[in-house]
């Protein structure tokens, strides 16, 4: 009976072929699945631009019901204002000024989606205006805050009694 033992011919060639690398089969293949995934990724349609703004609408419309009622609490006035490229919240100062919340709520935001146009419209009024002010009473007048981006709209409309809702035109 033929053994191989230690440090003998046969027992190192089984250790060489267990040690010499990947085959060119393996590479392609192991390339081709990269390659595929590469292209799913480089392929895959980005997020739609109704889609960001329904979420910035939604998440507005939220906010400004939160500064409503930190209006009527604090009994101070509150406004909400778009800026080049997002918006802020202030609430008034003795002297009759405003000053810019930087609390973790009503903070200075930007858009995350490409809103191209914010406009102010108050029920009734043809006028639109630069602020939404919130003061101390739970009743105001009705709002409608319209949001662009791009083809897409969406307004943000209020009842008058601190609730918001996002509609379609």
């Amino acid at each position: 009976m033929r053994t191989s033992g230690r440090g003998s011919s046969s027992a190192r060639v089984g250790v060489a072929r267990n040690t010499r690398g990947f085959t060119l089969l393996e590479m392609l293949v192991v390339l081709v699945i990269v390659g595929i995934v590469i292209a799913v990724a480089a392929l895959a349609p980005g997020r739609n631009q109704r889609t960001e703004l329904t979420e910035e609408a939604q998440r507005l419309a939220a906010l400004l019901e939160s500064a409503a009622d930190e209006a009527q609490v604090r009994s101070i006035s509150i406004a909400w204002q778009p800026v080049d490229g997002g918006y802020m919240f202030s609430q008034s100062t003795q002297s009759g000024g405003w000053q810019v919340l930087d609390d973790d709520l009503l903070k200075p935001y930007r858009w995350r989606a490409d809103v191209t146009g914010v406009a102010i419209h108050y029920t009734g009024s043809a006028q639109t205006v630069r602020r939404l002010v919130f003061g101390d009473e739970s009743i105001d007048a009705p709002v409608t805050i319209v949001l662009s981006a791009g083809d897409s709209r969406l307004d943000v409309v209020s009842n008058g009694i601190g609730n918001f809702e996002v509609r379609q035109p």
